[in-house]
């Protein structure tokens, strides 16, 4: 066999389903081989959709999304999506086609070296020089990428050694994965201890605990031991919004609303906290808090972050030994008056009727219509800020953000591998229009697998945040403002659906006809952002009320 074949063959092993990407000369052999097997190719319109797709994909599953692109231009345009995956910590495997042997070593047509580019991106990366290599460098490179921290892997197949033959003998590998080490049982117990004597202990949960599946142990470590929690923007949903220990969601560079929560707070948690969503200086500037690191892997080395505990194991079996250790039962009451006067901010403006909407009424409406299981894809600009403030969460994994990363372009490409992951759920991707138009071109692939995934896009005609801060910053703005398509003749070019919100009252039913539409659709939104300012203004004036 060809080792295109014996590659199929190895990525089959390892479970994948679907790989997203687009076809070139230099895969020829490799999109061939796929054809005999059971793996579903999934042909994009640009390959950073592919990647982001592909990114989206691991972090819902946990197992690595797959994308493939041809040398050159195609890898260079997958980096994006790699990257993001990389830094949001979501098991990834791209797949690379190159030119042959023969003419890498000099000035050649389309060769870059792309193992070198994709060095700094990726936890791992390889050429496969000869094909007996190949059953290696895969099951390398998905238990890698696999492996706490999950992150992106790379793989080079370079067209001479595709179409090389290979012996019988060359096999996939073995896919057994060892289990994940059991926490430390004096770190265990000495952790115990520091929250016992602490005054003021605050949970600080990352996106480790939905990667670990440690959700519902968090749930009830808090509910025992009346331990108040926030959580980052990737970490929605691991505590229900409406849970009465549930401080919401930190990660605004502002004084925002849970900054009073850790401004008392003496002990801080971490668990499954990750520096790339909220950088410690932000809530521990004069690095006074003590700190317990509850991760898979060991703290990064911060000058603001210096645990006084380190208990590295697997997250949920941590936390659940943890909570019989934990003696001092606290008064949920006394987290009640934060968390009351949270939500009390959080609804404001949430039934306003103005036009252009209001950030907070578009996403009351789209709470309305969604089920606690459905999910909601969001893209970066100033309404993912809005949605990890305001967005009310019941279950984990339902609120995908980027924001280790946080790249522009990502929301229609996930909703689609979030679709896929889970056919019988509506999803819904919410972009701004600057983040739309970078991948715009995927409604085509939805339109072609028939993917009923709505597109929200708020339209306000500027890079919204920049903006933002840009007027936060100067009192001025410079180069934000942009034009815009008709977004509804551009989707129906496409053959969506597309509809244009005029009126406050027209969201919910758009949003209703558009979920139970058989195809994708796009709902148009004018947003009025003057809210930024006035919910800036209100972060720097609070005072925490308790």
């Amino acid at each position: 066999m060809r080792a295109a074949e014996l590659l199929v063959r190895c990525l089959a092993h390892e479970g994948v389903q679907v790989i997203f990407g687009l076809p070139g000369e230099e895969t020829l052999a490799l999109t061939d081989a796929l054809l005999d097997s059971k793996i579903r190719f999934i042909a994009c319109r640009h390959e950073q959709g592919a990647a982001f797709m592909a990114d989206v994909w691991g972090r819902l599953t946990g197992q690595a999304g797959v994308c493939l692109a041809t040398l050159g231009p195609g890898a260079t345009n997958l980096v994006t999506g790699v990257a993001d995956a990389n830094l949001d910590r979501a098991p990834l495997v791209a797949i690379t086609g190159q030119a042959g042997r023969d003419r890498i070593h000099k000035e050649s047509h389309q060769y870059v070296s792309i193992t070198d580019l994709f060095r700094p991106i990726t936890k791992w990366n390889t050429r496969s020089e000869v094909g007996p290599v190949i059953p290696e460098a895969v099951r390398k490179a998905f238990k890698l990428a696999q492996t706490e921290k999950p992150r992106a892997c790379h793989l080079e197949l370079p067209e001479d050694v595709a179409d090389e033959e290979v012996t019988a003998g060359a096999v996939p590998l073995s896919t057994e994965r060892p289990r994940r080490p059991s926490p430390d049982r004096p770190a265990l117990q000495r952790t115990a201890e520091l929250i016992d004597r602490a005054k003021n202990p605050l949970i600080f949960a990352g996106n480790g605990v939905l990667r670990g599946g440690a959700s519902r142990a968090l749930r009830t470590f808090a509910g025992r031991t009346g331990i108040p929690v926030a959580n980052t923007f990737m970490a929605k949903g691991c505590l229900p919004w409406d849970h009465e220990l549930s401080l919401g969601t930190i990660g605004l560079q502002l004084r925002d609303y849970v900054s009073c929560g850790f401004d008392r707070a003496d002990l801080v948690i971490a668990v499954g906290y990750d520096p790339v969503e909220y950088a410690p200086k932000l809530w521990n500037p004069d690095r006074q808090k003590r700190i317990v690191h509850i991760d898979f892997t060991p703290a990064e080395v911060d000058a603001d972050y210096q645990p006084a505990v380190e208990v590295v194991a697997d997250v949920r079996e941590a936390i659940e030994l943890l909570t019989d250790l934990v003696s001092v039962r606290r008064d949920p009451s006394r987290s009640r008056q934060l968390h009351d006067w949270i939500l009390a901010e959080l609804h404001e403006g949430s039934t306003d009727n103005g036009f252009p909407l209001k950030p907070q009424r578009v996403l009351h409406d789209l709470r309305e219509v969604l089920g606690p299981e459905d999910i909601l894809v969001s893209d970066v600009g100033a309404h993912k800020l809005w949605v990890a403030r305001l967005f009310q969460v019941a279950e984990p994994n339902t609120v995908i953000i980027s924001n280790g990363y946080a790249a522009m372009g990502i929301a229609l490409p996930g909703a689609m591998a979030a679709r896929l992951c889970f056919p019988a759920r509506k999803v819904v991707a919410v972009a701004g229009d600057g983040g739309f138009l970078m991948n715009c071109q995927e409604l085509e692939t939805a339109v072609r697998l028939g993917l009923p995934v709505v597109t929200v896009v708020w339209r306000d005609d500027a890079f919204g945040s920049i903006r933002w801060k840009q007027l936060t910053r100067f009192g001025r703005e410079s180069g934000v403002a942009f034009g815009n398509p008709d977004f509804v003749a551009l989707a129906r070019a496409f053959g969506c659906q597309g509809f244009r919100v005029e009126g406050a009252d027209e969201l919910i039913p758009a949003l209703k006809e558009a979920f139970a539409s058989p195809g994708p659709c796009l709902v148009e939104v004018p947003v009025d952002y003057r809210e930024n300012l006035k919910l800036a203004e209100r972060m720097g004036q609070l005072v925490c009320p308790i």
